[in-house]
């Protein structure tokens, strides 16, 4: 691909992003984050830098390309074969868990409680802390243990059921582990859904960046709904780029339920298309990998 090809599209690419990255560094420049808007780069390793350089993915050599020389994964403009081995373990673990995730149908009746049982009863436990954000309780803190203790919960995902506080565990009707992800994951997760962003990016240089882009701009999205029907009073922010005021999803009411259940099974359906594209680089991946040379191959694993 000539500069004159691919200039553009990294241009396009960074002005796509721009608006969600510059906020997020001048915010963290001056010492004043946001509890939704910063979360994609405070939870997930991925810089924002690396999250603004553009890659045309496997398979392309760039011409006239020193930006790209200078990152360690390229030579002569092209990402290096050293990078697919390493790559390959987790691209052979990210399928496992696509596949199984796109073969089970959403499930919808989670009315994101996985947020109100981090807070559960919170400072109880010499483990507990006293909130995951530094915001007030919308309910109060009784008032919220009250709508943990009045519903069942039902979290699939180890990675928000690992951070409910002690006495919250045990009310969870599954039990999601480290290792054993596939066997839970579902499609209406929220955070299955944003998870496609983490997948994305382990995956980069080796997928285009079109598609880190698409899975992260779900992944603001969801964390918006996320952080509305979480218990948290968030009055007087704002959870979207235009100024948009919060308002919440007050999922301990039937009309609360009913408004996430159809922005969640929106969600899902959006999340359908990227899981396949995803799974579609997975097998590239593994193809490239299983035609290049043999190298000492690392087990698959998800972890972060």
């Amino acid at each position: 691909m000539s500069r004159v090809e691919w200039e553009p599209r990294a241009a396009a690419h960074r002005a796509r992003l721009a608006p969600y990255v510059e906020p997020h560094l001048r915010r963290r420049e001056a010492g004043d984050p946001h509890p939704v808007h910063d979360f994609l780069f405070t939870y997930y390793s991925q810089r924002p830098a690396q999250l603004l350089t553009w890659h045309p993915g496997l398979g392309v050599r760039l011409e006239d390309a020193p930006e790209h020389e200078a990152l360690a994964a390229y030579r002569d403009g092209a990402v290096t074969d050293e990078v697919l081995a390493r790559r390959r373990p987790i691209a052979e673990a990210v399928r496992r868990l696509l596949v199984a995730t796109l073969e089970r149908p959403p499930h919808l009746g989670c009315f994101g409680l996985h947020e109100w049982a981090m807070v559960y009863r919170a400072g109880v436990g010499p483990h507990s802390p006293r909130t995951r954000h530094p915001l007030p309780l919308r309910l109060g803190g009784s008032g919220t243990d009250a709508v943990v203790e009045g519903h069942r919960i039902a979290c699939s995902h180890f990675d928000a059921y690992r951070f409910f506080t002690e006495p919250a565990r045990p009310l969870n009707v599954l039990s999601p582990g480290r290792d054993d992800r596939p066997a839970f994951e579902q499609p209406g997760c929220l955070h299955a859904g944003m998870d496609l962003y983490k997948h994305a990016f382990r995956l980069s240089p080796l997928i285009p960046s079109d598609l880190v882009a698409d899975c992260f701009e779900l992944a603001w999205d969801i964390r918006i709904l996320d952080m509305r029907a979480a218990p948290y009073d968030m009055s007087g922010w704002t959870l979207d780029p235009t100024g948009e005021p919060w308002t919440p999803v007050p999922i301990e009411t039937a009309e609360g339920k009913r408004a996430y259940a159809e922005a969640q099974a929106r969600f899902a359906d959006r999340a359908v298309p990227l899981r396949r594209r995803l799974l579609e680089a997975c097998e590239r991946v593994l193809e490239a990998a299983d035609a290049a040379p043999a190298t000492d191959r690392p087990p698959a694993t998800l972890a972060p």
